[in-house]
């Protein structure tokens, strides 16, 4: 059953990261103005007259837009559901540690960026979509999903791995850390709404170099779309974020893909190599079309989904190359 469980959740947690990004990517993260529940309802949002003249009295400065709330509840519920698996993950994990032969660190430790998680989902309500918090909120949720990949793979008996293969363990680890890295830089590219403030390609505005303002646009602690003084954020601002994501993105596909190059050549590995490829490769052309093609939704919630499908893929490689991987 802990076996079980700790798949169902797993998938569910790759799933609610998705969800989540199609609910930022529907402008939906305000659906509901207040947090557990929406417009003071705890179950569904307000469908009947009198409940919906209730919601405009206690929000007079927020009306309620149903299909906006019923995209966020069904976020919530998802969250919801997935903590209750890792609730009882975590139960069964401490209280059946003699017979499972795991220590719980793990999922006490997956239960308690969790707990973080559901504070940060409050506060993205609560402080209205700042960007530091929006992508805290997508950093704990790709967390969350490589570490209950990681306890996933310890319920497996895979092989140990060669001799050759246990010396790209550093070159693993520090591709995990780029992709990380490149995703923060994507997630503050969303939170700010800055996914087009390059419309073209390969160059932006027309130039390799353009006009750029960084240090208003990595000022971390301000309101959505305004300088921490409170004056609006330039479209130089916007730029600065957006090009240094593709930066990023040019410095993760060479990294990334000589990494899964070494693993095709290696020894057991191929296979992992070529997965690792194929998601490089989509994740890039993906980024390319949301540019070239301004941002449709189908394709923006799929980038949302190649990345955390690196970051499972990254987590399993790093796993198939550690000592405590059980032959």
């Amino acid at each position: 059953m802990f076996r079980w469980l700790v798949f169902i959740a797993a998938g569910l947690t790759f799933v609610v990261v998705v969800v989540g990004a199609y609910v930022r990517l529907q402008d939906a993260g305000l659906g509901c103005p207040d947090w557990p529940g929406c417009y003071g309802q705890l179950v569904g949002v307000p469908d009947r007259s009198e409940d919906i003249e209730r919601a405009a009295r206690a929000f007079p400065d927020r009306p309620l837009e149903a299909h906006k709330a019923s995209k966020e509840m069904f976020h919530r519920y998802l969250a919801g559901t997935l903590g209750v698996f890792l609730a009882a993950i975590t139960m069964i994990a401490w209280l059946q540690r003699r017979v499972l032969l795991q220590s719980p660190l793990l999922p006490v430790a997956i239960m308690a960026v969790v707990m973080l998680q559901a504070t940060l989902g409050m506060w993205t309500v609560t402080l209205l979509l700042k960007p530091a918090i929006v992508t805290l909120h997508l950093l704990g949720g790709m967390a969350t999903l490589g570490m209950i990949t990681w306890l996933a793979l310890r319920q497996l008996s895979l092989a140990p791995a060669g001799d050759a293969a246990r010396r790209l363990r550093p070159w693993a680890g520090a591709g995990l850390g780029i992709v990380v890295c490149q995703i923060a830089l994507g997630g503050w590219v969303s939170s700010n709404y800055a996914a087009l403030a390059c419309p073209d390609f390969p160059a932006c505005r027309g130039a390799w170099v353009p006009a750029m303002d960084f240090s208003h646009g990595f000022q971390f602690v301000r309101e959505l779309g305004m300088t921490a003084a409170g004056a609006p954020l330039a479209p130089e601002a916007l730029t600065a974020i957006h090009w240094t994501h593709r930066l990023g993105a040019l410095l993760t596909l060479i990294y990334v893909g000589v990494l899964a190059i070494v693993l095709v050549r290696t020894k057991g590995f191929a296979r992992h190599g070529a997965i690792l490829a194929f998601l490089l490769a989509l994740q890039v052309g993906l980024g390319i079309a949301n540019v070239v093609a301004g941002l449709p939704l189908a394709v923006a919630v799929s980038h949302n989904a190649a990345a955390a499908a690196l970051i499972v893929m990254l987590t399993v490689i790093n796993f198939a190359l550690s000592p405590r991987n059980p032959a």
